[in-house]
């Protein structure tokens, strides 16, 4: 999987020298999407494919063109986490691997080639970045963590929600950021850069690796009512020992 992932990122790299606007398609609003997306999905779903051919796949581009078993034992891809980010040539965007079975991550690696960072881990085996041992923040107090979160792209409906919990956190903590990679926030958060990381409107293949990487780091995951339903649901949180503080403030705002 490092290797697989290594090497996509390294595609990556090649076409954002050479990239040019005028190859961006739309999904839908905001949702944006371009060749180097679907191109490097079809190159890992060939090599995982091969790796472990009685996997299926979810994936962001739906290069597949099959129907997933979301009971089953899935590789879930996100070719490149961060398109937006791409696009406009800002270097924060990622490879994201994630083994599961049904809805528990076993297997997952984030690789960001901007940084040549590759976060892996697995079910029981902890947590790595570039092959040495990462844990989660040892911070346990809101009012000391760093915390990353996004802005959604669609469904704007629960937005007022939202703004009352970035609202109610900025004074509570050392600052919010948004890096526009929920991979790279995820795995920032494993290895105690962020000590949080929360979004809604997510799918499964932002998270599928990420969450593995927080709770092999020793971090704590839930979705937003605090329970386990986040992969396929959309909604999560994710942190060190305080993220049980930051799961307070949020279910204070949101309904």
């Amino acid at each position: 999987m490092v290797t697989i992932a290594t090497d996509a990122g390294a595609f990556l790299l090649q076409e954002r020298s050479k990239f040019q606007r005028e190859a961006i398609e739309y999904k839908g609003v905001n949702d944006l999407v371009s060749y180097v997306d679907k191109e490097t999905e079809k190159q890992l779903v060939i090599r995982l494919k091969q790796a472990l051919p009685q996997a299926g796949f979810i994936t962001e581009e739906g290069t597949t063109g099959q129907e997933a078993d979301q009971t089953a034992l899935n590789w879930i891809i996100d070719p490149l986490d961060g398109t937006t980010n791409f696009i406009h040539g800002l270097p924060v965007f990622s490879v994201s691997i994630g083994l599961a079975q049904g809805k528990t991550p076993i297997a997952g690696v984030i690789y960001d080639p901007n940084r040549n960072e590759c976060f892996s881990a697995w079910q029981g085996g902890g947590a790595y970045c570039n092959g040495s041992k990462i844990s989660v923040s040892p911070a346990t107090q809101l009012g000391d963590s760093l915390i990353a979160t996004g802005f959604p792209y669609y469904s704007f409906d629960k937005m007022p929600q939202y703004l009352q919990i970035l609202e109610a956190l900025m004074p509570k903590t050392h600052g919010l950021r948004r890096w526009g990679s929920a991979a790279i926030d995820l795995a920032y958060v494993a290895c105690g850069r962020f000590e949080a990381f929360y979004e809604y409107n997510l799918h499964a293949w932002d998270m599928a690796a990420g969450v593995l990487l927080v709770r092999e780091a020793g971090g704590i995951v839930t979705d937003f009512d605090g329970g386990d339903e986040f992969l396929f649901r959309g909604d999560v949180i994710a942190g060190s020992g305080m993220q049980p503080e930051l799961l307070s403030v949020i279910q204070t705002y949101w309904q």
